[in-house]
């Protein structure tokens, strides 16, 4: 077995795409892609295919990645929610206009690299979905400026000082979202504190400053185990966000948009979601192996794969050794899979 090259993360062979992503690191964390039609290689031209990447490589079915993409922008259109995807996953421009079905418009972003990389693809509307780091105040300020709407997180009094005293341009505002938790542990602010609504107040009153919405995201769905606990978080969630809504209306402030997300939650949506303004899932667009085993989707819908080849063999310890280390498969799965880090692709036996 010694140089074989080995799919990890599904159970279907490499045959089966139809098209094919290959992505390359570049710079600042984003990624190029080189596209490939599998439907016009013959078996020869496929092996030599596959000979000559250089592995870990990342491979993308795109096809799983198109559908993937359709069924949720179908799911929040029928509810009559605005999708907001998640850009962190892919950070590619071809994934993005997939997922935001071309309208080049509405999406996250994690990291400020990233949100100027979409803005030099022609994107707009771009929330960074990061609690406002003091020292990028100013990188912020010129993407508000360039862009017509660049919205930025809040969670603390401090960081609306930092706004105070960096004014923008041109008599635009600055596009604030307030950062909730909701019970996730994540960043925010905890919505039954008084310091919530507090906060909310301040931000709508503070002169040159918009309050455009409340964000929370219930991140806490990753601990669970199928769909009937992802929909109790999503649930507890939605209706936590909603009742901060109302009391956001109680003190006078309108026409705040409201937003909650991760993919299990709009994978495995209640109805009570129909009554928020947006959603913000990223990972659905590939999926992964983690996403199937919690009931966000089955093993057909994820799109990624990672071929490595094997570089040792060492009988005497009944161990293979691949080009391919634990941070190339996943950061988060930590070995916690029945098969360790990764399910290998026609030999469900290897751990």
């Amino acid at each position: 077995m010694l140089h074989n090259v080995f799919t990890v993360l599904s159970f279907w062979t490499f045959r089966s795409y139809k098209t094919v992503i290959v992505c390359l690191q570049a710079e600042a964390d984003l990624f190029q892609t080189l596209e490939f039609d599998l439907c016009r290689l013959s078996e020869t031209m496929e092996a030599e295919f596959t000979k000559d990447l250089c592995t870990p490589v990342f491979i993308v079915d795109l096809d799983t990645v198109k559908r993937n993409a359709s069924v949720m922008l179908e799911r929040f259109e029928k509810l009559g929610v605005q999708l907001r995807p998640h850009m962190k996953t892919h950070k590619t421009a071809e994934c993005a206009d997939i997922m935001t079905g071309g309208a080049k418009r509405c999406i996250v972003v994690s990291t400020l690299a990233e949100a100027s990389f979409y803005a030099n693809h022609g994107y707009d509307d771009i929330l960074y979905a990061y609690p406002l780091p003091f020292d990028k105040v100013e990188r912020c300020a010129l993407l508000a400026e360039r862009l017509s709407l660049f919205h930025i997180l809040v969670d603390n009094s401090a960081a609306l000082e930092e706004l105070k005293k960096r004014p923008l341009q041109n008599g635009k505002a600055w596009h604030v979202w307030m950062k909730l938790d909701c019970d996730n542990g994540r960043a925010g602010i905890p919505y039954s504190e008084p310091r919530a609504l507090q906060l909310a107040k301040d931000i709508a009153e503070t002169a040159g400053v918009e309050l455009t919405g409340v964000y929370a995201h219930c991140g806490n769905t990753y601990g669970c185990q199928g769909e009937e606990q992802i929909k109790a978080v999503a649930q507890e969630t939605t209706t936590l966000t909603l009742q901060f809504m109302d009391k956001l209306k109680a003190a006078g402030i309108h026409g705040v948009k409201s937003s909650i997300g991760s993919t299990p939650s709009c994978s495995c949506p209640v109805t009570d979601m129909a009554m928020l303004s947006e959603v913000h899932p990223g990972n659905y667009v590939f999926y992964d192996v983690q996403q199937s085993l919690i009931g966000s989707c089955s093993l057909n819908d994820v799109a990624v794969r990672v071929l490595t080849r094997v570089i040792g063999h060492y009988p005497h310890r009944n161990q293979l050794l691949v080009d391919c280390g634990w941070t190339a498969l996943s950061h988060d799965g930590g070995g916690k899979l029945p098969t360790g880090y990764a399910v290998i692709e026609g030999h469900p036996e290897l751990k």
